[in-house]
Parts: C-alpha cells; sequence; structure tokens
C-alpha cells in the first residue's frame, strides 16, 4: 500500500480543481496548471479534497498512485505558494546581472553567458553572487536552476563555480609536496 498515495490533497482557499476524464486542472491565485494521470489511478473531487486511488492491484497501479498524488500535490503548491531555487556563485571575477528578461554570468570563460529564462519562469539577481528561480511548475523551475549551474559547476578544491544556496560541496585536499 502507498503511505503516500493514502493521503488526501487538500485544496486551500482559493484554489479551485476539476477532473474530466484523467485529466486534472487546479487554479489557484498565481496561475493554472494541469496533470494528465495514466487509467490505472482514479482521481475524485470531492469538499476541497481530491483523492487519488488505483484501479487494480497489479505494480504499476501501485506506482502510479503516489506518484499522482504527490504530482496532484505539486500543482496545488504552485499554483499557491510557487517554487523557488537559489543559486549561489563564489569564485574571484564571477558575476551575474539582469539586463532585461537576460542573465548575464561573467564565470571566468573567455564569454560573457547570456541565459534566457523560458515563459513560466522568472529569473533574478539580487546581488551579484545570487541568482533566484522562480515558477509554478516545479520540474521546469529545477531544470532552469540545473541548467544555469552546469555553465560553471562547482569544482572540490576551491569551491569555485554556481552552487545551489543549501548544497554542500565536499572539498578536498591538494597536492602536496
Amino acid at each position: 500500500m502507498s503511505r503516500i498515495g493514502k493521503k488526501p490533497v487538500e485544496l486551500p482557499s482559493g484554489v479551485t480543481a476539476s477532473v474530466s476524464g484523467q485529466t486534472v486542472e487546479v487554479k489557484g491565485p498565481k496561475g493554472a496548471r494541469t496533470f494528465k494521470a495514466t487509467d490505472d489511478i482514479a482521481i475524485s473531487v470531492e469538499d476541497n479534497v481530491i483523492t487519488v486511488t488505483p484501479r487494480g492491484k497489479s505494480k504499476r497501479a501501485r506506482q502510479q498512485w503516489g506518484m499522482s498524488r504527490t504530482m496532484i500535490a505539486n500543482l496545488v503548491t504552485g499554483v499557491t505558494n510557487g517554487f523557488k531555487r537559489e543559486l549561489e556563485i563564489n569564485g574571484v571575477g564571477y558575476r551575474a546581472q539582469m539586463q532585461g528578461n537576460t542573465l548575464k554570468l561573467n564565470l571566468g570563460l573567455s564569454h560573457d553567458v547570456d541565459f534566457t529564462a523560458p515563459d513560466g519562469v522568472t529569473v533574478t539577481a539580487p546581488k551579484q553572487t545570487e541568482i533566484v528561480v522562480e515558477g509554478i511548475d516545479e520540474q521546469l523551475v529545477g531544470q532552469v536552476a540545473a541548467n544555469i549551474r552546469a555553465w560553471r559547476a562547482p569544482e572540490p578544491y576551491k569551491g569555485k563555480g554556481i552552487k545551489y544556496k543549501d548544497e554542500y560541496i565536499f572539498r578536498k585536499e591538494g597536492k602536496k609536496k
């Protein structure tokens, strides 16, 4: 039995959900999101609560049960609070700044990196060494943050590069004489 799938998803005030077939649409103050579930599960909405149940006893139905419940919970979180990833830049001369909708990164490369955020995601640079990625789609926010981090991933000797704010960089000792 899925422990995650058993828990119902409660809808906060100001959020509405509708189910048509296997598609769940959630609307809230930050926008609207949809999720299409597989045929292995049944979704129902009653009294501001979304319930997910498996349609059979197969392994796939039980796998989809917990995953679908989590995806629906992420839709609700996204349209109410949104998602946020914070990145930190470490290194001499490394910095970030916004120019319109474009993030300009100076990362010690022979050229500056211009990064344009996709629709549905806002990228800001409150300080020269901080980048904040926000949006209502958790997967898209995480992917944009990973794409920015990929330009200069942190290295283990000095810790230079772009890292997540809560990430720990395992440091290595350098060469010895």
